[in-house]
């Protein structure tokens, strides 16, 4: 018996050491596989000043990226003062990159609607002109077409036409290192205050300038983001 005990552990051990293994490469294949399923996409929507619209959904579930740039005007790598003065045609936007397994399109464009002033044909807020204008980008039919139903429910919902005007897809430009994350910037800056951090800068600014409360004026309980900033 004795011999017989010993002959068969080194094949029960190698039995567990195959088992375990297969069991390894089996995890492994389930997170290569899992990794590749994500449905990695990028958008870009203006919503006025690029700093609030990339504060807001730099918070949301399913967002990878939110980068402050422009889009839709004729002038290759302009700068932001080249935008504000106008003639580009560029609005300020963000270029939003996202998992839509985690959050879909439409999801994404209805949260956009309801953090924005969609009446406003002339800007958005304090800041005034075609820059801060709102727009959806669109790469292709489908999402011009889903797109177009967040606009119609938006309409229905507000009782008003829209406008927030939907656009083919047009280069990114992003803005300056200056203007990314700026709203939760550390670095000192002189402001109208007085010395400020970029964050409380950034704070002061989107109070002054109303965009909560107008949000939340517009879209009551529907409101996105706009409560949390007000609180």
């Amino acid at each position: 018996m004795l011999e017989v005990t010993m002959s068969r552990t080194p094949i029960r051990e190698g039995v567990k050491t195959i088992l375990l293994s297969a069991a390894i490469l089996a995890a492994l294949a389930l997170q290569h596989g899992q990794a590749h399923a994500q449905d990695i996409r990028t958008t870009i929507v203006a919503g006025g000043c690029f700093w609030c619209v990339e504060s807001d959904f730099e918070r949301v579930e399913g967002v990878i990226e939110v980068v402050s740039g422009f889009s839709g005007g004729t002038v290759a790598n302009p700068s932001y003062r080249d935008v504000i003065s106008g003639g580009t045609g560029h609005l300020e936007v963000v270029e939003i990159t996202y998992d839509a397994d985690i959050l879909p399109y439409d999801g994404l464009l209805r949260l956009f609607l309801r953090s924005i002033d969609p009446l406003d044909a002339g800007g958005q807020f304090c800041d005034r002109g075609e820059t801060y204008t709102t727009a959806i980008f669109v790469e292709d039919a489908q999402e011009r077409d889903i797109a177009q139903v967040a606009v119609r429910e938006a309409e229905g919902t507000l009782g008003a036409p829209l406008a927030t005007t939907i656009r083919d897809a047009a280069a990114f430009y992003p803005a300056e290192a200056y203007h990314q994350d700026y709203y939760r910037s550390n670095e000192i800056i002189l402001t109208r205050f007085g010395p400020r951090r970029k964050s409380v800068a950034y704070d002061l600014y989107r109070e002054a300038c109303g965009r909560d409360q107008r949000v939340l004026d517009i879209w009551g309980s529907e409101a996105a983001f706009a409560a949390d900033h007000l609180n």
